[in-house]
């Protein structure tokens, strides 16, 4: 059984958020996005080349640079924490 979550990690896991490259990130897969080029998740800083992930893998990484910040912030403020 998982002990609950601690703000230490909740802390730590914004912490990685926040360290990442800036977002928005795009997931841009080849025949689906693009028509030439390599599979990568496009970023301000430049692409993220990810050789061996599926459509769906690919897509849940892109999205949580911006999903986890917003998740990670509204458990903070149900459990009345300052982070």
């Amino acid at each position: 059984m998982e002990l609950p979550l601690t703000i230490d990690e909740l802390r730590s896991m914004l912490e990685r958020c926040n360290l990442a490259k800036p977002g928005p990130w795009r997931s841009l897969y080849e025949g689906r996005d693009v028509s030439s080029g390599s599979d990568c998740i496009s970023t301000p800083a430049g692409s993220i080349d990810l050789a061996g992930t599926t459509r769906a893998d690919q897509d849940f990484i892109a999205n949580a640079r911006e999903d986890l910040p917003r998740l990670i912030v509204e458990v903070a403020r149900l459990k009345g924490w300052t982070l």
